[in-house]
C-alpha cells in the first residue's frame, strides 16, 4: 500500500471518527427522558421543572437538574387531575397512555392509493394487451419483429426440397449478402425486394428462413397483419423502426409474410379514403423501400398467396424487382419433400416415396408433411414396428375424403341406395377413355356428410383439359344419380354435391372456356377464383352481358348437363347386371380396392374390352 493510499485511509477512519462523535453528543442533548406523570408533580412539587410545554394530551419541558440518566429535557403523558388525585392517596406511580394510531392512519391512506395504482395499472396493461401493444402505450410505434440469426432459423436449403426453381432464384440473394462487393463490382445491383408467390403450404416461409440459414445474417420476421392496430399511425412507426433496425444489423433479411395483409391496392374498399390506417402504412413502406440502398446489404423478402390484390405501387420496379414462384411440387418435387420429411420415421421396406407420389397429385409441401404424419401416427395407433404402405394409403383416405364413422349406423335401405350410388361412380369412371382410374370405393361413412365415397388417382399429373375429358369427369360425377335412377327409379338427396359440381364445370365451359358452339368462343365471365389459392371469392360476380345472353348460359348449361346425364344412362343400362352384382358385393365388403374391381370385371359377361371403351 502506497504511502499516499495509507492517508487517504486514516482521513477517513479519523473523518467518520468525528462524525460519529459529533452525532453522539448531538443525541444526548437532544435526548428526551419519558418520565411518569406521577414523577412529573413530584419534580413540579420540589421546583426541580424549570419550563413545561403543554398540549392537550403531553407535557414536554426542561428541568433545573438533570436526572440521574443525565436528560435535562423530559416528556410525559396528561392524566385527568381528579383521577390523579384519588391515585397519590394511595402512593400509586401513575403516566397516561395513548393508543397508537400509525398504523390506522396508514392503512386508511396508503392502501386506497396503492389500490387505485395497481387497478389503474392492471386495466392499461389489459388494454395494451388487448389492442396489441406488447409493452403496453410506451411501446406503441416499436416493431413486433422477431430476430433470427443463422442458429436460431436451423433451416437450409437441404431442407426445402421441391421447389429448386425458387432456390435457384434465391442461392444468387445468399451469395450477394455473403458478398456485396463482388456483385457490384460492374456496375449491377441486387433487387430491393424479393416477392415470394404461391398457393398455401407451399414452402414460402421455409424458404425464407433458409435463406437466412444459408447467409448467417440476421432475419427479421414480421406478418403483414401486425403493422396495423387501432391507433391511427403506428403502423407507420412500426415500418419506420423495422427498418432502423435492419439498417443497424446490416447485411440482414426483412421478411414480411402474409404481404397482402399490408400491400392490399388503395382505394378498392367502398369507405376507402386517404386518412385509412392501411394506406398510411403501405406508404410508409413504400417510402422505406425508395429509401434503402440495396448495396448495403439489406435485403427485403414478402410472401403472399394472393397477388393480384396487392397494390401495383409495390410491385413496381425498384422496391419488388423480383418475384419468385412457389408453386404446388410435381412429382419428382414431391419425392424430393416426401424424402425430406420421411427421414425421421421408421418405415417399413414396402414403403416406397414414388409410389407415394403417385397417389398425392396436387399436394401440397404442407400437405405431405402432415401426410407423413398421418401415416406415422396410424401405425402407433395399431402398434406397429415401422409405418407401411398401407398406413400411406390410409392416410390419404382420411386426408382427401375425411375420417372414417363406423358408428353412423345407416339403415338397410339407405346403404342399398348408397351402395348403389358408389359404384355407378366407379363404373362409369371404368368404362369411360382417359378417365382417372378407380382407386377404392366404400360405403363407409366418412367426414361430415360423406355417406360413401369412390377414390379415382390419376396416373399422372395435369394441366390442361379437352372439352372431351369434362364431358367424361361430369358423366361420372353423374355415375351415382344415374344408378340411383336405374335401379330404384326414383332419385335422392345423396347427389347434392355432385350436382353442384356438375353444374359448375357446364358453366365453365360455356361462360369461361368457350366451348359452346352456339354462344362462340367468347369469355364471357372472369374467374372468381383467388389466382393461386383456387377458393371463391366472396365477392358478388359482375354481369358484363345482356338478359338475353344469360337465358341463353342458363339454356346452355342445361343442355350440357341433360346430354351428360343422358350418356350416363346409357352407360349403365348396358352394365346392368355388372351393377347389381358388384354393388352386392360391396354390400357384403363395405369396400373394394382397384384389385377387387378388376376380379369382379374379369368374372362379368361383359369383357374387359368393353368395358374400358365406350
Amino acid at each position: 500500500m502506497t504511502k499516499q493510499a495509507k492517508f487517504n485511509v486514516w482521513y477517513w477512519i479519523v473523518a467518520i471518527i468525528g462524525i460519529l462523535a459529533i452525532q453522539s453528543m448531538f443525541a444526548t442533548a437532544q435526548q428526551v427522558a419519558p418520565i411518569p406523570y406521577s414523577e412529573f408533580q413530584e419534580l413540579l412539587r420540589s421546583g426541580k421543572v424549570g419550563a413545561i410545554g403543554v398540549s392537550d394530551r403531553f407535557i414536554q419541558g426542561t428541568l433545573k437538574e438533570p436526572l440521574p440518566g443525565g436528560q435535562t429535557r423530559f416528556a410525559t403523558t396528561r392524566v385527568d387531575p381528579d383521577f390523579a388525585k384519588e391515585l397519590q392517596q394511595y402512593g400509586v406511580t401513575y403516566t397516561g397512555q395513548i393508543e397508537s394510531t400509525l398504523l390506522r392512519d396508514i392503512l386508511s391512506w396508503v392502501v386506497p392509493v396503492l389500490l387505485f395504482v395497481g387497478l389503474w395499472t392492471y386495466l392499461a396493461k389489459r388494454f395494451a394487451d388487448g389492442a396489441g401493444l406488447g409493452g403496453g402505450l410506451m411501446q406503441i410505434g416499436k416493431s413486433k419483429a422477431k430476430v433470427y440469426v443463422e442458429t436460431d432459423t436451423g433451416v437450409k436449403f437441404d431442407d426445402v426440397a421441391g421447389v429448386d426453381e425458387a432456390k435457384d432464384e434465391l442461392r444468387e440473394i445468399v451469395e450477394f449478402l455473403k458478398n456485396p462487393e463482388q456483385y457490384g463490382r460492374l456496375g449491377g445491383r441486387m433487387p430491393k425486394g424479393v416477392l415470394l408467390v404461391g398457393p398455401p403450404g407451399t414452402g414460402k416461409t421455409l424458404l425464407a428462413k433458409a435463406v437466412a440459414g444459408e447467409a448467417k445474417v440476421p432475419f427479421f420476421s414480421i406478418s403483414g397483419s401486425e403493422f396495423v392496430e387501432m391507433f391511427v399511425g403506428v403502423g407507420a412507426a412500426r415500418v419506420r423502426d423495422l427498418f432502423r433496425q435492419a439498417r443497424e444489423k446490416a447485411p440482414a433479411i426483412i421478411f414480411i409474410d402474409e404481404l397482402d395483409a399490408l400491400g392490399r391496392a388503395r382505394g378498392i374498399g367502398p369507405y376507402a379514403g386517404g386518412h385509412d390506417e392501411k394506406e398510411q402504412t403501405l406508404n410508409q413502406l413504400l417510402v422505406e423501400l425508395d429509401g434503402f440502398d440495396s448495396r448495403a446489404g439489406l435485403v427485403l423478402l414478402g410472401a403472399t398467396n394472393r397477388p393480384e390484390i396487392l397494390d401495383p405501387a409495390l410491385l413496381r420496379a425498384g422496391r419488388f424487382d423480383r418475384q419468385v414462384l412457389v408453386d404446388r411440387p410435381d412429382k419428382k418435387g414431391r419425392v424430393d419433400i416426401l424424402r425430406v420429411h420421411m427421414r425421421g420415421t421408421k418405415l417399413a421396406p414396402d414403403v416406397d416415396a414414388d409410389k407415394v407420389a403417385a397417389i398425392t397429385p396436387g399436394f401440397t409441401g404442407a400437405d405431405l408433411a402432415n401426410l407423413v404424419n398421418e401415416a406415422a401416427l396410424l401405425a402407433t395407433r395399431r402398434r406397429a414396428d415401422a409405418v407401411t404402405m398401407a398406413d400411406f394409403n390410409n392416410a390419404v383416405e382420411r386426408i382427401v375424403a375425411g375420417l372414417e364413422k363406423r358408428n353412423r349406423l345407416l339403415n338397410p335401405k339407405e346403404r342399398e341406395i348408397v351402395a348403389y350410388h358408389e359404384m355407378g361412380h366407379a363404373l362409369v369412371a371404368m368404362a369411360l377413355p382417359g378417365v382417372d382410374p378407380v382407386h377404392k370405393v366404400s360405403i363407409i361413412p366418412r367426414g361430415v356428410g360423406a355417406l360413401g365415397y369412390t377414390i379415382q388417382r390419376p396416373t399422372e399429373d395435369r394441366f390442361l383439359m379437352t372439352r372431351e375429358e369434362l364431358e367424361n369427369k361430369m358423366a361420372v360425377l353423374l355415375g351415382g344419380r344415374a344408378a340411383e335412377l336405374i335401379v330404384f327409379g326414383h332419385l335422392s338427396t345423396g347427389a347434392a354435391d355432385d350436382l353442384a359440381r356438375v353444374t359448375d364445370i357446364a358453366r365453365s365451359m360455356v361462360t369461361r372456356y368457350g366451348m359452346s358452339e352456339k354462344l362462340g368462343h367468347v369469355a364471357l365471365e372472369k374467374d372468381r377464383r383467388s389466382f393461386l389459392a383456387g377458393a371463391d371469392l366472396p365477392s358478388p360476380q359482375e354481369r358484363d352481358y345482356a338478359d338475353e345472353t344469360a337465358a341463353a348460359i342458363d339454356a346452355e348449361v342445361r343442355a350440357i348437363v341433360h346430354a351428360a346425364m343422358d350418356r350416363t344412362l346409357g352407360l349403365l343400362r348396358e352394365r346392368r347386371d355388372l351393377l347389381e352384382r358388384t354393388a352386392r358385393q360391396l354390400l357384403e365388403k363395405e369396400t373394394l380396392d382397384e384389385a377387387d374391381l378388376a376380379r369382379l370385371i374379369e368374372t362379368s359377361d361383359v369383357s374387359p374390352a368393353g368395358i374400358m371403351a365406350e
